[in-house]
């Protein structure tokens, strides 16, 4: 549920008629076999293995289009739609180049995105409104656009639109059109309901932009609220007429906010405003009728600024190991996540720093064993993602990783340490639950599903039977399982309850409900079924576990700054009894900010017809082979584009597979510098286990040069000569991440051939071919990588290694010769702060001496920052260097600039070169000061600032404007 417009424009800034290669992309194991089918408005492609599924989803998609795109008054053209099952990240996302869409076939643990959805229904309604709102911009100069620049032009358009509207009316049309959606799901608006009931009522700029400090909702979270509030308000249509009016005006940068202004009177921040007065009249009157659970918190130490004001820092899955100590998961903007032990008036204990984990939303332990879910990669295929467990021996310390390529999304340990139990997701979307031999993850065990419920967070009973939430068609119900006879008794009535999190004890079972408009802790009497709420809280309780004594019950409690462990006597006669499975804290239904929007927003009664049954029997549709060879040309943009540089103008065309196996760009390209062009094609080839990389080049250069050699150069002549460049070969991009440190390797060798014709000058520089007319050149490289997963906080990694080598000659001969070498190391140190970082850089560059038949090759290492670089035999670099955040702001300067943070960092360069009759040494030290920000109020945030260098060789200083860590 991924969209990202910016990360593609820059993408196709950098396209430019170089012989760079293309960006490396996210591929499936090239003995992966795809077939398709065609329906009236959508192309399923799909793998082998994957025909029910994808006949399923085929027909789905057929009957929400017309509901999907009803109050948007827009019907897209036909689109291909991915459905992708080596992977097990839940995702999925919508993109135009090229355009299609992506579904990832493997349902989430999590209840808070999933709700009671079928995971395929829910992208289909969430995905697709996306599809719709990308075809809306297909109107006035967006249709101009898009017939000049192909889906590059729709870019510009889109641009215009925040992208809280994108996923806040993708959020609100899976919630209208089902009865279920986040919308529905008090889990969603919790980071907005604690803030705004704390009077954090933030500007518009920070809710948009976000902060290093607070934890600011989501887009999708603020999208919903503005988009509802303005739906209730003016009408189920009024976002169309709205952006009917945006994409026919000039294309300035606030023209959204003009076009909510000229159709209702509010400028955006007026909807901002009234949207968060609204919202919080509604919550505050939800609290006045709680009569809130007493508890006890467990000490946090979460991070704090020089302000004393606390860094968002959660405490989330508790497991009691002791009645006075819990095991829980510590994360936050500062932390990456990590196992900590908390007691009472006993300091934090960090006990391991997790990788990067598949989170289930829940934690397993037991007094001496902790285990949990982490990505694993595949080497070479992004697409194919695993996720296995990892089992930590809380006495010993010893971390075992238990399986290898699994698809395990939930683990839960029998409380004698021998058994686990799994949520198994399969290749052809289907759920298994398993049972472990919980010392080599060996499978002792698979327990029948033949209806394919799909099984949530399980947990051991004792050592033979199983608890865990059950959902089949749109309802769920708890269920207790014997793993030796396979018999099921459903505790609850199968509901439209986005239940979760069940926990035994006893004669009772906890599980989380957010039946009266609140998430909180119930509990299920096993022989009479009652149910009892337990925890009456004001935003949420999750997670419940009860101490060995059986006397505490803890859980998760939220709060503005964050989850915190809270804990309360454990006393079943002072539950509350419920009635009914569906009421509120005063009696009445749940609250639904959506009001009675789903009567009136067209479609959404006929995608809730639809989506409450399971998919017509119709006729299948017939499926057909899809190679990818056969479908590797796909032109998606055409027309001019600039280089990052803004000194190319560019005019082509670009193709990709929608597999993503086949990049193509074609063009001319005009420098202006130079004032000449060039023709350039590039093909990568990347559905191999080596990526494939061929470019070519025709056109024209430029050069003028000294020819009396010797200072001053007052005899300066220019030529105009052409140039035929071929550069062909491979490269291996590999992952090798395992653990908290994430690790990659690459292997590179290209062929390189330069032609030259028409150079009349007497003399050349070293690093062109000149009059000698053609070059061949071979270039190898590998690179490696291991570095700290890092927080959002951190400004740099804090501990880490990189490596490049490089080799580059000329072993075909000719009237030129080469050769050149060179390695360059990084070493990353933890600071002085939290979030410092020290970095150590250190280089070689060997190559020939230069002389007339040299050819003189572009520098591998790095030269010191404010000096240029001065060609030599061997070079010797080192640096030091220094970053740290330096505030934390939320600065705005009306509608265009929002600064988030304010970093700096301080260097130390130096540079050793050595030729034959000559030894030099460049120093220079400086600081670098950015900036964080937004700008015209779009979230994706920008760095640039400025750098002063002191040269102590020629002892000159020098100040640069910085981009990134890019000194111009």
């Amino acid at each position: 549920m991924r969209t990202s417009y910016l990360a593609w424009l820059f993408g196709l800034l950098s396209l430019t008629a170089t012989a760079q290669s293309l960006p490396i992309l996210d591929q499936n194991p090239a003995s992966l076999h795809w077939y398709r089918l065609k329906t009236p408005h959508f192309r399923v492609v799909y793998p082998d293995g994957f025909d029910s599924t994808a006949q399923r989803t085929a027909q789905r998609l057929e009957q929400l289009y017309e509901p999907t795109s009803a109050s948007l008054e827009r019907k897209p053209r036909p689109i291909s739609v991915v459905l992708q099952n080596q992977t097990t990240n839940s995702n999925g996302f919508v993109t135009l180049y090229p355009r299609r869409s992506e579904f990832f076939a493997i349902p989430p643990q999590d209840p808070g995105l999933l709700g009671t959805y079928d995971w395929l229904d829910l992208l289909a309604v969430h995905e697709y409104r996306h599809v719709v709102q990308n075809e809306k911009a297909l109107q006035g100069y967006g249709r101009f656009l898009y017939t000049f620049l192909g889906n590059s032009g729709l870019f510009f358009p889109l641009l215009t639109v925040p992208d809280w509207f994108a996923e806040g009316d993708a959020v609100s049309n899976e919630t209208l059109l089902s009865t279920s959606g986040r919308g529905r799901i008090p889990n969603f608006d919790l980071g907005m309901r604690a803030n705004l009931l704390a009077g954090k009522r933030f500007d518009y700029p920070k809710a948009v932009g976000g902060s290093y400090r607070d934890n600011v909702p989501s887009h999708y979270v603020l999208g919903y609220f503005l988009t509802t509030y303005l739906k209730r308000t003016y009408g189920p249509d009024a976002w169309s007429r709205v952006l009917n009016r945006n994409y026919r005006r000039f294309p300035w940068p606030f023209a959204f906010s003009a076009s909510i202004k000229d159709e209702t009177g509010l400028r955006t921040e007026d909807l901002y405003r009234k949207t968060m007065d609204d919202i919080t009249e509604i919550w505050q009157k939800q609290q006045e009728q709680l009569k809130i659970t007493p508890v006890t918190v467990f000490e946090k130490q979460a991070e704090k600024q020089e302000t004393k004001r606390p860094v968002f820092t959660s405490y989330q899955h508790p497991q009691f190991l002791t009645d006075s100590t819990v095991l829980c998961v510590k994360s936050g903007l500062g932390d990456t996540p990590r196992l900590v032990i908390l007691g009472k008036n006993k300091p934090e204990q960090t006990i391991f720093v997790q990788g990067f984990i598949n989170d289930p939303d829940m934690l397993s332990a037991t007094p001496t064993k902790v285990c949990w879910i982490e990505f694993g990669y595949d080497p070479r295929w992004r697409q194919r993602i695993y996720s296995n467990i990892r089992c930590l021996d809380l006495k010993t310390q010893t971390l075992t990783r238990l399986t290898h390529r699994a698809r395990y999304t939930a683990v839960a340990l029998s409380p004698d340490n021998t058994k686990l139990i799994v949520v198994e997701n399969t290749e052809r979307y289907k759920t298994h639950l398993l049972v472990l031999d919980a010392r080599n993850g060996t499978v002792l065990k698979a327990l029948p599903n033949p209806e394919n419920e799909f099984y949530q967070h399980p947990r051991w009973q004792d050592n033979r039977t199983i608890v865990t939430v059950s959902l089949k068609s749109g309802k769920k119900t708890i269920q207790t399982i014997d793993t030796e006879s396979n018999a099921r008794t459903n505790l609850l009535t199968p509901a439209n309850d986005n239940i979760s999190h069940p926990q035994p004890w006893g004669n009772y079972i906890f599980f989380n409900s957010p039946r009266s408009g609140i998430d909180n802790i119930y509990a299920v009497n096993t022989q009479s079924k009652q149910v009892f709420q337990v925890t009456s809280r004001p935003l949420a309780a999750y997670h419940a576990t009860v101490s060995p004594s059986g006397t505490r019950l803890a859980f998760d409690d939220f709060t503005a700054n964050g989850y915190q462990i809270a804990d309360m006597p454990l006393n079943p006669t002072d539950w509350k009894p419920v009635v009914s499975q569906q009421t509120s804290v005063g009696g009445g239904p749940p609250l639904r900010y959506f009001g009675s929007l789903p009567r009136l927003e067209p479609g959404a009664a006929l995608g809730r017809r639809i989506l409450a049954d399971s998919v017509a029997a119709t006729t299948p549709y017939i499926p057909t082979r899809f190679r990818r060879l056969a479908n590797a040309i796909n032109v998606y943009s055409w027309g001019p584009t600039v280089g990052s540089t803004g000194q190319a103008l560019s005019v082509g065309l670009s193709s990709q597979d929608i597999l993503s196996t086949t990049q193509i760009g074609a063009g001319y390209t005009y420098n202006q510098s130079e004032r000449v062009g060039n023709f350039f094609a590039n093909l990568s080839y990347q559905g191999l286990y080596p990526i494939v990389d061929v470019s070519f080049q025709s056109g024209n250069r430029n050069t003028v040069i000294p020819i009396d050699r010797r200072l001053p150069y007052d005899s300066v002549r220019s030529d105009r000569w052409q140039y035929n460049q071929l550069t062909a070969g491979f490269r291996l991009p590999l992952q090798l991440t395992q653990s908290k440190y994430s690790q990659s390797l690459s292997l590179s060798a290209y062929y390189n051939y330069l032609h030259i014709t028409g150079y009349e000058l007497p003399v050349r520089y070293s690093n062109e071919v000149g009059f000698a007319g053609s070059l061949n050149t071979m270039l190898y490289g590998f690179s490696y990588s291991r570095i700290l997963r890092q927080s959002q906080r951190d400004v740099a990694p804090r501990w880490g290694q990189t490596l490049a080598i490089n080799y580059r000659n000329t072993p075909f001969g000719g009237q030129l010769e080469a050769e050149q070498w060179g390695v360059q190391a990084n070493l990353y140190f933890p600071g002085l702060g939290k979030h410092h970082s020290l970095r150590l850089r250190g280089g070689y560059q060997q190559q020939l001496p230069q002389t007339q038949r040299t050819y003189n090759f572009s520098a591998l290492v790095f030269y010191p920052r404010g000096q240029l670089y001065v060609s030599a035999d061997k070079i010797n670099v080192g640096s030091v260097e220094y970053r740290l955040p330096v505030a934390d702001t939320h600065w705005s300067l009306g509608r265009w600039l929002y600064v988030q943070r304010i970093k700096a960092t301080g260097f130390y360069d130096l540079a050793n070169g050595e030729n034959a009759r000559a030894q030099y040494t460049y120093r220079t030290t400086g600081l670098d000061v950015s900036f964080v920000f937004n700008t015209l109020r779009l979230r994706t945030p920008f760095e640039a600032g400025f750098r002063t260098v002191y040269n102590t060789t020629t002892q000159e200083w020098l100040v640069q404007p910085l981009v990134i860590d890019i000194g111009f």
